[in-house]
């Protein structure tokens, strides 16, 4: 799918240098598209439109210089489309906006155009994601002297104490669709400004956004053939917080979905039953369980083992937080590094295993302190006659 972010350059050529480069956008499509024959996937991915906008509420901003991004579909091989749930991510930099990435209807193909940040809003498709995001522009606040100013009447701030607060009214075109051209479509081009905009400096979506989006991919529950458009994680508070209180669901499809011929829903389905959520960071683990008080009719026994379980617990804290403060500066180094969905994943493997590795040990230790404090077993002897 990287290849198909050329798209969105080829719109800054000239006309004539416009045609030779989609003629080489189409050798170079066909290149990656030949060997994939055989997953029917990478063939529907570029003839089969995404589903509509789901129709949702935002969720409350977390923090003064958090810029909303909102959700969208994407695509992968062997589940099809998922949905990427909008959430609230801090700006890189002071002064930085979101283009938010869009689907594009060209040479016969629905074509991913990647979002970025940027000092000012490029083009991305007059799709209408809501909650600002109108088809051109962002009508959901701005920066003004190194702040964040939010508009009340788009934005969800309102009880959030936030000192720069403004209410402007927004009008927005009502279509749901999530693709730009092509057959049903939405019909826009960039305006000369929004050119000058994709041309300008950009900065690809930061690591908690990669993040947020390969937890998205990893969810069937998010999967189109699964939801049929309408997601049960429609937006978060914060990226990856899929399990948060923040998280909202969907109130409805924005138009009905069919799947397509190819997806197997029952497995979807299937699938989604079996999948366990597994938390990938300490910080998502639940609170630890203490199992029930003793009563073995020692008190003395029973005050014991509470006084050692209470040991356990706070040990077991005190290992959580540290793995989660190396985590999170793991994760803050990879944000200073060039985008690379490849080291994101293996990052995000690597702190799934440690949580799932210290989940495990912190189980066993709880059930060796409750094997411990159980009375010894009586054993029966039959007198000799």
């Amino acid at each position: 799918m990287r290849i198909l972010n050329i798209s969105r350059r080829l719109r800054s050529f000239g006309s004539l240098s416009r045609l030779l480069a989609i003629s080489l956008f189409a050798i170079l499509f066909t290149m990656v598209a030949i060997p994939s024959t055989a997953s029917a996937g990478v063939v529907l991915s570029v003839t089969i439109a995404p589903p509509a906008l789901p129709i949702y509420t935002q969720p409350l901003c977390p923090g003064e210089g958090y810029i909303w991004t909102p959700g969208y579909w994407s695509y992968v091989d062997d589940g099809g489309y998922f949905w990427v749930p909008g959430t609230w991510v801090e700006a890189p930099e002071v002064g930085l906006l979101w283009t938010p990435g869009y689907w594009g209807w060209a040479n016969g193909a629905y074509l991913w155009n990647a979002g970025y940040w940027g000092p000012q809003v490029g083009f991305y498709g007059g799709i209408n994601y809501g909650f600002g995001y109108v088809g051109v522009g962002y009508a959901g606040g701005y920066w003004q002297g190194g702040s964040f100013f939010y508009n009340a009447t788009v934005s969800n701030v309102r009880g959030a104490g936030f000192r720069n607060v403004y209410s402007k009214t927004v009008v927005a075109h009502g279509s749901h669709v999530s693709f730009n051209g092509g057959r049903g479509g939405i019909d826009a081009r960039p305006t000369p400004q929004e050119e000058a905009a994709e041309r300008g400096r950009h900065i690809p979506p930061v690591a908690a956004q990669l993040q947020h989006a390969q937890a998205a991919r990893g969810n069937p529950e998010l999967r189109a053939s699964v939801n049929l458009g309408k997601p049960a994680i429609a937006a978060t508070a914060r990226p990856g917080a899929f399990e948060d209180n923040g998280v909202l669901k969907a109130r409805e499809a924005g138009a009905p979905y069919s799947v397509p011929a190819n997806r197997a829903v029952g497995t979807d389905r299937a699938d989604l039953r079996a999948t366990r959520s597994t938390p990938l960071h300490a910080k998502d683990l639940p609170a630890i369980e203490r199992p029930p008080a003793p009563n073995t009719g020692d008190a003395k026994l029973d005050k014991k083992y509470m006084q050692q379980q209470d040991e356990l617990v706070a040990k077991q804290e005190v290992e959580r937080q540290q793995l989660q403060r190396q985590q999170d500066k793991e994760h803050q180094r990879l944000a200073k590094q060039p985008a690379d969905d490849q080291k994101v994943q293996q990052l995000e493997q690597q702190h799934q295993q440690q949580t799932q590795q210290m989940t495990q040990r912190h189980s066993q230790e709880m059930q060796d302190l409750q094997r411990g404090q159980q009375p010894p077993r009586q054993t029966a002897f039959k007198a000799h006659e």
